[in-house]
């Protein structure tokens, strides 16, 4: 009863509309960052913040920071930086644990050094492509390839955006800030005893599903069918449009096969006879098209499908996961205008482990949705993760898609990008090398190494604006200001003593504790760095009523925020894979809890003795 009388009408208007906010993000209701900017909105309205309150977050250093990281990342991305480490972190062995010990000892470290987001990004369709070849079922390899990234990116205040925010909301609030390797002597050992987990025996908590891919080939097989156009056909010289071929509700076009040529179904698309017209659909469509004068049956086998060169050379296949951030979310690819916006044919969706068997043109999209898009072969150069907010990730399906041209020799266009991976490298190097002697803030090294890799031409100015993940850093700069909201109106400092009132005769191992379990159910519920803004300011609350040094309990804030491992949307690289491995939103919680509990015991027992 204290702790309610004891909050004014600001902290009662600040408890809605945290309550608010985390049953939106819970039940998913909208963008994150169209939730949190509600939620500030209401705050700034009613007069508990101040817009200098409200919109400080945009100018926080920790925003700055992880837009430049955004970039220096994919001048590493763009050189291909990173394709030598394919001998080390894929070599052939018939042994699990071995393989799993190659390559997520090298995923953390990078993790730690780029931010973990691009590094799953990158390595999930080489790892994909090397299971396929090794005959391994990807349901074993990507989960550990999420939660390598994870506790590599607790590593240094660089890994993640998490610890970056956690260190920024510190120095704006007079705290001393994290420094770049104060996160280490908790990272390192959590991401060994992860590897270690995986390596000795937590793979056989993973599923065994083999691949994904043969339920989605069998549902295309079932989807897929053409009709040609004969000389009597009446549709001859009138375009897609006019002949109603387009979408026909339960079925629509995909392409049109003329000759050797793979022709883009756009509505001006002028229909001449011979035409061979693919659709995606119903069968009982096929047979209502084949009542139409001048259209008749094909009739090619589902191997002779599979292997025709000319549909898949001239119009590769692509598997592109929708971002949390998309505006693909809650839509379908009817509303989306999918066909025109994104220059390509969706034959099918994969959600979790199973394809998703309806109309594809009318489901509605979820993050973590896996497209099958047909598409022209500059599709993956425009639409691959890092350069977009839509998909998480993008990578061709086959192996055998084209280069995009802009009439260009590409092949040397790509060894001048190439020839440039030493640079990006160096550039990244000596940003962290920078920020870790303290020659200039972190900031200052990041901002500046993200210039360099555009002058130097790692990175084009189209391509580093498109990196910048604006819906991230909007996300970040919103709840910055919902934080200040927490700690400003007194709700910080109740909610701590109600927490010590819980701990209290324990002393502050236990308290450490708390903190930690209510962070971690938040990332598991709201994503990692609204979690951290909305815990930091009662952990510092908590830190000041105990006596104890601020830097433990910012800290405790940071691990826990990122450590999601029981499921797929605490953490967006847990969603990224989810598609790609063939997961059930269970599968998380099954395999996790014990890597949980291992980093919640090391965060623990390292900072209570090194800071308590």
């Amino acid at each position: 009863m204290a702790f309610l009388e004891a909050l004014n009408v600001d902290a009662w208007i600040t408890v809605g509309v945290v309550v608010g906010l985390v049953a939106a993000l819970v039940s998913d209701v909208g963008r994150p960052d169209l939730v949190l900017l509600s939620g500030l909105s209401a705050l700034l309205v009613t007069g508990v913040v101040s817009p200098q309150q409200a919109f400080a977050g945009f100018s926080n250093s920790a925003v700055l920071t992880v837009g430049a990281l955004y970039i220096v990342a994919a001048g590493v991305q763009h050189t291909d930086a990173l394709s030598q480490l394919d001998r080390v972190l894929f070599a052939k062995t018939d042994r699990l644990g071995s393989l799993l010990a190659r390559f997520m000892g090298p995923t953390a470290f990078l993790s730690g050094l780029l931010n973990n987001t691009p590094i799953v990004a990158m390595l999930t369709p080489r790892l994909q492509e090397w299971a396929d070849e090794q005959n391994i079922p990807a349901s074993k390899l990507m989960i550990p390839l999420s939660y390598a990234a994870i506790t590599g990116g607790m590593t240094t205040l660089v890994g993640t955006s998490t610890n970056l925010i956690v260190a920024g909301l510190m120095e704006a609030e007079g705290y001393e800030p994290l420094h770049l390797f104060d996160v280490t002597w908790i990272g390192i050992p959590s991401a060994l005893a992860v590897i270690a987990y995986f390596v000795l025996g937590g793979h056989r908590l993973l599923p065994d599903r083999g691949t994904p891919a043969p339920a989605v080939e069998e549902e295309l097989d079932e989807n897929m069918f053409e009709v040609k156009v004969t000389v009597q056909s009446p549709i001859i010289g009138q375009t897609v449009a006019e002949a109603g071929l387009r979408d026909l509700g339960d079925a629509y076009l995909t392409h049109v096969r003329r000759g050797q040529q793979v022709l883009q179904a756009t509505p001006r698309l002028t229909l001449e006879q011979g035409d061979v017209l693919t659709f995606n659909g119903r069968l009982a469509a096929r047979e209502r098209l084949l009542k139409r004068p001048g259209l008749k049956r094909t009739l090619p086998s589902p191997d002779e499908r599979r292997d025709d060169p000319v549909r898949y050379e001239t119009l590769p296949l692509y598997e592109a996961v929708i971002a949390e951030s998309s505006d693909l979310v809650g839509s379908t690819l009817g509303e989306a205008n999918f066909r025109e916006e994104y220059q390509g044919v969706v034959l099918g969706i994969q959600r979790e482990n199973e394809p998703v068997t309806g109309p594809v043109g009318t489901t509605r999209l979820q993050a973590g949705d896996l497209l099958i898009v047909e598409a022209p072969s500059d599709f993956e150069q425009r639409w691959s993760s890092g350069s977009r907010d839509e998909f998480y990730l993008v990578a061709p399906r086959d192996g055998r898609a084209l280069a995009a041209t802009d009439g260009r020799d590409d092949e040397e266009t790509d060894d001048d990008r190439n020839g440039r991976a030493p640079l990006a490298l160096a550039l990244t190097g000596a940003m962290v090398l920078t920020a870790a002697v303290g020659l200039a803030p972190i900031v200052t090294a990041a901002f500046v190494a993200a210039l360099l890799m555009i002058l130097t031409g790692c990175v084009t100015a189209a391509e580093a604006q498109r990196a910048l993940n604006v819906q991230v850093l909007v996300v970040i700069a919103a709840a910055l200001g919902i934080g200040k909201a927490i700690e400003t109106t007194g709700l910080a400092q109740q909610v701590a003593e109600g927490v010590l009132g819980v701990t209290a005769g324990y002393g502050p191992v236990v308290t450490l504790v708390a903190i930690y379990l209510l962070t971690n159910l938040l990332t598991e519920l709201i994503t990692n760095n609204a979690a951290a803004v909305l815990m930091l300011p009662i952990s510092m609350a908590t830190a000041s009523t105990l006596g104890a040094p601020p830097i433990a309990f910012g800290l405790i804030v940071a691990i826990a925020a990122s450590a999601s491992f029981l499921t797929p949307i605490g953490y967006q690289t847990n969603l990224m894979v989810m598609g790609p491995g063939g997961y059930r939103f269970s599968d998380y919680a099954k395999v996790g809890w014990p890597a949980t509990i291992l980093v919640m015991t090391i965060s623990v027992m390292i900072i209570s003795l090194l800071w308590l």
